[in-house]
């Protein structure tokens, strides 16, 4: 089952020079930021042998604008969004950075939403909503996607500027993987069997907008155990900057 929508198609101008005296000038985040992320790491008590030492994302950037694709308004609150639909569990940390304050944003509804191991979307599994913490994390309990045939593989997000989903739109993105991580989960159980004709992340125009402006929007994806695949999954951190003050939609 394919849901569409309008597009939304507006284009995020960050750091402007200080010709206008109100706008600031950009910032490097890399020293709050990948203290952030390691805080991140530290909380859950995991190896450090199976992360990367910093983020992927060091500045406070705008994450551009993408397609609102797919897309099912007023998506349950929770945070387990799986519904029972098979595939390589994934525990997917969103960190929402405020980039007029550089600090991460708390209370702030978070929607996730992507297709199943066969590149389905589904009226209700796989979606959810949930508010960022005082950390500015929100985490959801899904799985890995699996591909379509119009896409480079990918999972959909959208943020509010409040808590409430009906609060106006604030950013709407697209998080991307790497085509090897893709290229290894689609020969597992499931997954084998999804029929779609593959896009790779070069051929997709909704990745290269999703990279503009120093922004990288591949959530780093990082194994839990040596059985994750069949048993304790795999765990992936973005953080995407968002300016609550300038609403999208």
């Amino acid at each position: 089952m394919h849901f569409t929508s309008s597009l939304v198609t507006l284009a995020v101008l960050c750091g402007l020079v200080a010709a206008v005296p109100t706008t600031p000038a950009p910032r490097d985040c890399s020293a709050e930021v990948a203290r952030y992320n390691q805080e991140r790491r530290e909380a859950r008590g995991l190896s450090k042998r199976t992360f990367y030492t910093q983020m992927l994302n060091l500045t406070c950037t705008l994450a551009p604008e993408t397609i609102l694709e797919d897309y099912v308004a007023n998506p349950p609150v929770r945070t387990s969004i799986t519904e029972g639909q098979p595939g390589v569990a994934f525990t997917v940390d969103i960190g929402v950075l405020d980039t007029t304050t550089c600090k991460p944003l708390s209370g702030v509804m978070v929607e996730l939403w992507g297709p199943n191991a066969v590149g389905q979307y589904g009226s209700t599994f796989l979606r959810g909503a949930t508010v960022t913490a005082s950390n500015g994390i929100a985490e959801f309990k899904t799985i890995y996607p699996g591909y379509t045939s119009d896409a480079a593989n990918h999972l959909n997000v959208l943020v509010h500027p409040t808590s409430a989903e009906s609060g106006g739109v604030a950013h709407v993105g697209q998080l991307f993987f790497t085509d090897p991580w893709t290229d290894i989960i689609g020969k597992y159980t499931n997954y084998n069997k999804n029929t779609n004709s593959r896009m790779k992340n070069a051929q997709d125009p909704n990745f290269a907008a999703a990279n503009k402006n120093g922004f990288n929007s591949i959530i780093d994806v990082e194994s839990i155990g040596d059985d994750w695949a069949d048993d304790e999954g795999i765990i992936g951190y973005i953080t995407v900057g968002v300016n609550p003050k300038k609403l999208v939609a």
